[in-house]
């Protein structure tokens, strides 16, 4: 059986670490001493939006806050904040043995890229995590909405592609992950959105106004994608370029859309907001952050994601968090235009 490792155990790495313990597959989690200490009472459960709960005993899995105890690991995979990205390259290369693969299931285009530059000696994969994960407490992780993990396509990946299904996480393989996390990046422009909103996700895109800021922050990145040659690939059920005009759409045509689109439940929320409300830097700067570099490369401006990372990192320092839709909608429609 495939010894799984996972580096960066908060919520994404907990739920995916508590699945695959769920289903018998050897997992060993790193991550902060305060979750060590939760795990260690409570062990892990994990319930989705489906239905889905399952627990696993403390003594089911092992969490630990030092990457010495991955030496074993035959696949690592890396769930930190992009952030810390290189600084889990510095240390998985310390313990690492050569050979062992290591897939980055993480927000943004380049954290494979900053892994594999400082894991010579490991091949590294990029994955993509499509769906919400909220830490519910006591160990306890949720999976608030669908989809199905992104995984690139290579027979070294085999076993982990099969632990994953039979934890009831079979992942989709792809040959251009690229396009694949630049498609899961036109979504995740509503991670500030939600988090200034102070909403859960549901509750924030059943609102026009707030999917009219999205609409904006999309139309702007594809403006951008398209000056850079990039595609991005279809994650949803609607092509990429379609996305701006479905999320402004009025409300009730919206939610018979979204049904078809992504099931999200009430307690879905997004890692940004997640990040604010624990006082954590976010990854604004790699999600619409993204966008503004690479319109800066491009000579072009980008003032609406701009404007988003702005008020996010104002609201890191203690700033408004309380956004109505109309209000952040002026804010943005006067910024852009």
């Amino acid at each position: 059986m495939t010894r799984i490792g996972i580096f960066g155990a908060g919520s994404v790495g907990c739920y995916l670490g508590g699945r695959l313990a769920a289903a018998g597959v050897p997992v060993t989690l790193v991550g902060r001493e305060r979750l060590l200490r939760i795990t260690a009472e409570h062990g892990l459960t994990t319930t989705d939006y489906q239905g889905h709960h399952a627990h696993v005993a403390p003594d089911e899995f092992r969490f630990s806050t030092r990457a010495a105890d991955l030496a074993d690991a035959d696949v690592v995979l890396v769930t930190v904040k992009s952030a810390a990205t290189a600084d889990a390259g510095r240390a998985l290369a310390e313990v690492l043995p050569a050979g062992t693969p290591v897939v980055s299931f993480q927000n943004g285009i380049h954290n494979a890229a900053t892994l594999q530059a400082l894991l010579p000696d490991q091949p590294v994969f990029a994955g993509m995590v499509p769906f919400n994960v909220l830490d519910r407490g006591q160990g306890g992780f949720h999976q608030g909405s669908a989809g199905a993990l992104e995984l690139a396509r290579d027979t070294r990946l085999m076993p982990l592609f099969a632990e994953l299904a039979a934890a009831g996480l079979a992942p989709v393989c792809h040959a251009d992950m690229p396009a694949v996390l630049w498609g899961k990046l036109l979504l995740n422009l509503n991670n500030p959105v939600n988090a200034l909103s102070g909403l859960p996700l549901r509750d924030e895109l059943s609102q026009r106004s707030f999917r009219r800021c999205l609409a904006l922050a999309q139309r702007e990145a594809l403006a951008v994608m398209s000056a850079a040659g990039i595609r991005p690939a279809r994650v949803t059920a609607v092509p990429p370029s379609w996305l701006p005009r479905v999320m402004d759409v009025p409300d009730a045509l919206f939610r018979r859309l979204a049904s078809r689109m992504l099931a999200i439940d009430p307690l879905a929320r997004s890692s940004m907001w997640e990040d604010l409300e624990a006082g954590r830097r976010t990854e604004i700067d790699w999600i619409n952050g993204e966008v503004v570099a690479q319109a800066a490369r491009l000579g072009m401006p980008a003032p609406v994601n701009a404007r988003l990372v702005a008020l996010i990192r104002d609201a890191e320092a203690g700033g408004r968090r309380d956004w109505s839709g109309p209000a952040l909608l002026a804010e943005l429609t006067a910024t852009g235009s």
